[in-house]
C-alpha cells in the first residue's frame, strides 16, 4: 500500500483577509494507484504540481480580492489548489473552479471548508473539450497555463468558445517562453490585449516576476 500523501498547512493573506491552505509537503509527492493520472497524460514529475503553492496563482488571488466581481460568472482554469477561487468564493462570487487533475477537486473542498467556506464549486474540465452546455462566462482567470507548445492554440480556441463580448479575461504568467504567443493568438482571435508587468511589490510580496495580461472586447472574427 502507498504512504498517505504528506501535507502541509500554511496562511496567506489577500487583501487583509487570512486563508489556511492545505497543499502537498514538496514535489517528492505521487499518487496515482489506478492509473488516472497517467491516462491523462500526466507524467509522476508533473503529478505534484497542482498541490504546490506557485507565485502566480498567490498573486491572482491578491488581484481578484481587489477586482470588482459583480454577479457574473466567473470560471478559473488550471485552479490547481484554487486560492483565487478560495477569495471569489469568500467573497459571493458565482465561481467554478477547473483543473484537469483528478484530484484538485479534493484539495479544494478541504480548503473551502478549513476558512469556513461552503464547498467552492469545481469540475475536471479538459481545454479540447467541446462542449457548448458550459456556457460563457463573465468573467475567466488562471495563473501559470502555459507549459507545452500547442498550450496557446489550445487556450485561445477554449477562451473564444466560452467568451462573450464582455467577457474579462486575466491571466497571470510567470513569462516562461510562451506568453507572446498566446497574445497574439488572442489579438488574431478578435480580444482586445492589455498586458503589464509585474511589479516590484509583486516581487516583494509573492517572489513574482512574469506578466499580467488582460484581455476583453470579444469580437469573433466572422462577427468583424
Amino acid at each position: 500500500m502507498a504512504p498517505p500523501l504528506q501535507t502541509r498547512i500554511d496562511t496567506h493573506r489577500f487583501d487583509g483577509v487570512s486563508y489556511s491552505i492545505r497543499s502537498l509537503a514538496d514535489r517528492n509527492q505521487f499518487h496515482d494507484p489506478d492509473g488516472i493520472t497517467e491516462a491523462l497524460g500526466i507524467s509522476s514529475a508533473g503529478w505534484p504540481l497542482f498541490g504546490m503553492t506557485w507565485p502566480a496563482g498567490l498573486l491572482l488571488a491578491e488581484l481578484i480580492s481587489h477586482e470588482s466581481l459583480g454577479a457574473g460568472r466567473i470560471l478559473e482554469l488550471g485552479c490547481g489548489l484554487g486560492m483565487a477561487s478560495l477569495v471569489a468564493n469568500m467573497c459571493g462570487a458565482d465561481i467554478l473552479a477547473t483543473d484537469q487533475h483528478p484530484m484538485a477537486g479534493e484539495f479544494l473542498d478541504n480548503n473551502s471548508v478549513r476558512n469556513g467556506l461552503s464547498i467552492t464549486p469545481f469540475r475536471r474540465l479538459d481545454w479540447r473539450a467541446i462542449d457548448p452546455a458550459l456556457g460563457s462566462f463573465d468573467m475567466i482567470i488562471g495563473s501559470d497555463l502555459l507549459y507545452e507548445p500547442n498550450h496557446p492554440e489550445l487556450l485561445c480556441g477554449f477562451l473564444s468558445r466560452h467568451s462573450h463580448a464582455t467577457t474579462r479575461i486575466l491571466i497571470v504568467d510567470p513569462k516562461r517562453h510562451l506568453h507572446v504567443q498566446f497574445r497574439k493568438r488572442m489579438e488574431q482571435a478578435g480580444f482586445r490585449s492589455h498586458s503589464e508587468s509585474a511589479s516590484l511589490a509583486h516581487w516583494v510580496a509573492f517572489g513574482f516576476k512574469g506578466v499580467i495580461q488582460r484581455f476583453d472586447g470579444f469580437r469573433p472574427l466572422d462577427a468583424q
